[in-house]
């Protein structure tokens, strides 16, 4: 996995310094659509790009121990399915925790849609409100470069036990060596009980996705077309 982090896409961190060393804490972050790049490569730039490590552990959609393997993969990585208990157990035990709030919709998004965000669930917030946990959020970028999804085959997803399969120039959803960034903002806490009504969670939701937007619009100004990775090679050159 270091290799592709490393070399394949040429993965930046900015700000990891936000994300707190110890305790419990949240990342909540957009999809950037097309395949689940962004959850690993999240996961894998908090073991490489700071130190000590942390691990981040996903709660991941329930479709996922369906496919070949996918029970396994998720078992080895510490991720565990989406379900409330899961979640307050990790972090009663000072984890982080890694959440994608878009869920399915998110990692839908056609490459005209890789910079959007679409509708957030508020179960995340409740969540943090609850366990009185700190909230680091993060914007993913790159992913919709990486596999450029031009539709989504919902019918042959249905064969296979997934959602839908995301069909790219090239047929196959292989990635490509995109440059991919993670941008994480300073944590956000949020006071309450995540009993309150609807109104309020909606509100500090909000807030965290206009967070999120923010750094995606910072990163959009930052890429300046800078879609390809440069091989470690011709980084050292340039």
């Amino acid at each position: 996995m270091k290799f592709f982090y490393r070399h394949y896409f040429s993965v930046e961190s900015h700000g990891i310094e936000h994300v707190p060393r110890r305790g419990r804490v949240m990342l909540i972050g957009n999809h950037s659509g097309g395949f689940a790049l962004d959850g690993m490569m999240t996961i894998c730039s908090q073991f490489f790009d700071r130190e000590p490590p942390r691990l981040a552990q996903a709660m991941v959609e329930k479709f996922v121990n369906t496919v070949p393997f996918g029970s396994q993969i998720s078992s080895r990585l510490g991720h565990l399915t989406g379900l409330p208990a899961h979640a307050e157990r990790l972090l009663a035990d000072e984890r982080m925790l890694m959440v994608f709030p878009e869920g399915v919709k998110g990692t839908a998004k056609l490459f005209k849609e890789r910079y959007s965000l679409v509708h957030f669930g508020t179960g995340f917030m409740r969540l943090a409100m609850k366990m009185k946990t700190p909230i680091v959020p993060f914007a993913f970028m790159g992913g919709g470069e990486a596999v450029p999804t031009i539709s989504n085959a919902r019918a042959l997803g249905k064969i296979l036990g997934v959602p839908y399969v995301p069909i790219t120039p090239w047929g196959l959803a292989i990635p490509i060596p995109a440059k991919l960034e993670v941008y994480y903002s300073e944590p956000m806490t949020f006071e309450g009980t995540g009993t309150e009504e609807d109104e309020v969670v909606l509100a500090n939701v909000d807030e965290v996705k206009d967070r999120i937007a923010s750094l995606i619009d910072v990163g959009r100004r930052r890429r300046k077309g800078e879609v390809l990775a440069l091989p470690a090679y011709a980084r050292s050159k340039s």
